[in-house]
């Protein structure tokens, strides 16, 4: 049983048929949100399923990696779920979607295309909202270390003698 969804227990079968998709990476229920591989779920707090989802699939956008599962985009923004962010990302998100509608008539999670995503994003780069999630991203997506290995990264090397004697000439992911 899954009892993530605000008092009520409900089975994953359950959750899934009532659960709307929003975007192509997420189930989204009340108050839970899911990959619908069944990968990672969380509960989110502060945020809406949906305002969550969007945070994340913006996140997938300014850094994308194909390599990298959306859980670790989950983990690089999960830190914004809070009743203090919360008006800061929701205001954000909100104007992410005014953006998206007026360009390209659709809020930005039911933007198919990565290509229309990205100019949408590139209309805001100079904002507030914008810089705080992609300064956050560089340390939220890229000090974690199960990520790590997905980018060759094998992580100090100051403790070993650095990196001339430990895998300097190891680059094969260029």
């Amino acid at each position: 049983m899954i009892n993530q969804c605000k008092h009520k227990e409900m089975t994953r079968r359950q959750l899934l048929s009532r659960a709307t998709v929003a975007g192509a990476s997420f189930v989204v229920g009340a108050g839970f949100i899911a990959a619908p591989n069944g990968l990672w779920a969380l509960e989110v707090n502060a945020l809406e399923p949906a305002t969550f989802a969007t945070l994340v699939q913006m996140a997938r956008d300014i850094y994308p990696h194909d390599k990298v599962g959306d859980a670790f985009y989950v983990i690089a923004v999960k830190g914004y779920d809070t009743a203090e962010n919360a008006p800061t990302i929701i205001a954000g998100i909100t104007d992410l979607d005014n953006r998206s509608q007026t360009q390209k008539g659709a809020k930005y999670l039911d933007i198919g295309w990565e290509r229309d995503r990205v100019d949408i994003l590139r209309s805001m780069e100079n904002n507030s909202f914008f810089q705080m999630i992609r300064g956050g991203l560089v340390t939220g997506l890229y000090n974690q270390k199960s990520v790590w290995p997905i980018f060759g990264y094998e992580g100090s090397s100051y403790e070993f003698g650095g990196y001339i004697d430990r895998g300097f000439n190891d680059i094969n992911w260029l």
